[in-house]
This record gives structure tokens, C-alpha cells and sequence, in this order.
């Protein structure tokens, strides 16, 4: 099969691209920049320049391929209603293309929002709570238009010790520069997390097996306290831990006090029965005592 990837070059589309490829897929990613589009043929996939904007090649691509597997979004959260507009307009881009044919449309999502004092499951929906929840929800309703639509929910923390540039490489920095490696409140709020590879290996399933209208989590932990993460990256980093009180939590962590203190928990029970996907990667903690975030990632 021929799979068109945005967000080819990331932290999780790198290692979708690698999984696909080495599955007997076809990839062609999405790049932007130059060196963007190096390391997608640098993992010995096509490529397609433009941006998640560009509407007219997004549909040139999809049209070409016999899935597309959107991975991309723009993380600017000082402007995060163009954000969620952006990725709006490329999934209705990818519907409109994809309508009646089939073909599998399958879109990166998260649980931040979806269940308030408990995990969040499969089953769990938008209600409103979070737009970029709601951009998945509308993705299910395409299945009604001929095309098979998968939400691929990722744990907030989708780790391993490959150079992760996500929210756990950013509250270590934070450590770094506040020379104290901080949780918020008794720090007993609690990620859902996920190896990088596991994370890869559920979105080939997921997207070679699409079925109907589906919701995956990519979930192996369903929660890891704050407090833990905290006191794991002290010793790597060789600081003192404190707990910050919530009311100097954006002084602290910046726009990372908007979510550190928050319950992001999931299951993945569903999901592991649909897809017989077992998690075997080291977990967050193992990773964090392995060295992964033990130093800054070059931006």
C-alpha cells in the first residue's frame, strides 16, 4: 500500500515512516523545508514540498496514495485557533479527496479533555471540551462519505531515548533553567504514556486494518504521577525536586503549568483487543533513568 504521510520528519511520523517501510508500504511524506525533506528520504521515503496550507498539493497527494495517515499540526500554542483551523481545513481536504473511494484517512488526536477523574477510554467523546478533539469527531463522521476514518489518540508523553522533543524533554529543560526540578501541587496528576515504537507499530495496525469508523489509543502506561516524572529527571539531572504551588505554576513552567498539573489518563484495553497490539518498549520512568532527556535537544 501507498500511504501518504504528513508530518513525515516528526517525532512520530519518523517512526511511522520507518514502520510502514519496513512492513512493505509505500510512504511519501509531507516536508516543507529542505531539511525536512532530507530526513524523509533519508529514511527511504518519497516526498511531496508544501505545507499543512497547501491545500491544492494535500489533495494532489492524497489522490495519489492509497491511504493518508496525518500526523502533522502546527503546536503554536500563543495562536492555537489557527492551529486547530489549519488542521480543519487538511482534514476536510483529505475527506473531500478520499470521498467514496474507501480508502483509509486515518488523524493524529490526543485524551487531553476527554474524561475528567478517571482515564479516558475508546468510547469516550468530544463534548465540546477540546477543539482539536472536535476535529476528530468530525473526521468520524466521514465515514458516512465513503471513507474509512481512524483517530489515533496519543498519550501526552510518546517517549523513548531517541532525542523526544516533546513535553517531557520541555519540563526537563524547565529543571534545567530553574536549577529545581518542580511538580506542581502534591504532584499526584498523572500522564498516560507511550514508547515511540509502540506508538509506530499501532498506527501501521490501525491503518492496515481500518475497519469502520475506529478510535485507537496509543497508550502502554496509563498513568505516571508528576511527581515521579519529577523526581526521576532530579536524579538524572542532578537537582533538588519541590513541589511549586498551582498559583506560581505559569511563573514556573511557563505554558507547560497548563497541563503538567492536569490528569491525562487512559486506557488502551480497546484498542489492544481490536488490534492484538501489545506495548513491549521500556517504559517513561526506564527511559528517563536510561538518559534520554539528560540533555538538551539541538532546536
Amino acid at each position: 500500500m501507498h500511504y501518504f504521510v504528513t508530518g513525515a520528519s516528526g517525532w512520530i511520523g519518523s517512526a511511522v515512516t520507518r514502520e510502514l517501510l519496513a512492513a512493505g508500504h509505500q510512504v511519501t511524506g509531507l516536508a516543507r523545508s529542505d531539511q525536512s525533506a532530507a530526513t524523509v528520504r533519508a529514511l527511504g521515503a518519497g516526498v511531496v514540498r508544501g505545507g499543512l496550507t497547501d491545500l491544492a498539493v494535500l489533495q494532489a497527494a492524497a489522490g495519489d496514495a492509497d491511504g493518508v495517515i496525518h500526523l502533522g499540526f502546527i503546536h503554536d500554542f500563543a495562536d492555537f485557533a489557527t492551529s486547530i483551523a489549519v488542521d480543519r481545513s487538511a482534514i476536510e481536504t483529505f475527506g473531500a479527496t478520499l470521498q467514496g473511494t474507501g480508502k483509509v484517512l486515518a488523524i493524529a488526536s490526543g485524551i487531553a479533555g476527554l474524561a475528567d477523574g478517571r482515564p479516558a477510554t475508546e468510547d469516550d467523546t468530544d463534548e465540546g471540551r477540546h477543539p482539536r478533539l472536535a476535529n476528530a469527531e468530525y473526521l468520524l463522521s466521514l465515514e458516512d462519505h465513503g471513507i474509512a476514518p481512524v483517530v489515533l489518540r496519543f498519550a501526552p508523553s510518546v517517549h523513548s531515548t531517541a532525542g523526544d522533543h516533546g513535553f517531557i524533554r520541555t519540563i526537563a529543560q524547565i529543571a534545567r533553567d530553574r536549577g529545581v526540578s518542580g511538580y506542581i501541587g502534591d504532584g499526584t496528576s498523572q500522564w498516560a504514556a507511550v514508547h515511540r515504537e509502540d506508538a509506530a507499530r499501532l498506527v501501521r495496525m490501525a491503518v492496515e486494518e481500518p475497519g469502520p469508523a475506529s478510535v485507537a489509543h496509543a497508550v502502554a502506561e496509563e498513568g505516571i504521577s508528576a511527581r515521579s516524572i519529577a523526581e526521576a529527571l532530579a536524579v538524572r539531572l542532578h537537582l533538588p525536586t519541590a513541589s511549586i504551588d498551582p498559583a506560581d505554576a505559569a511563573a514556573h513552567f511557563g505554558w507547560m503549568g497548563m497541563f503538567f498539573g492536569q490528569d491525562f489518563r487512559a486506557t488502551s484495553t480497546l484498542t489492544r483487543q481490536r488490534y492484538g497490539w501489545v506495548p513491549t518498549g521500556p517504559t517513561l520512568l526506564v527511559d528517563i533513568a536510561a538518559g534520554g532527556y539528560d540533555v538538551p535537544v539541538a532546536a
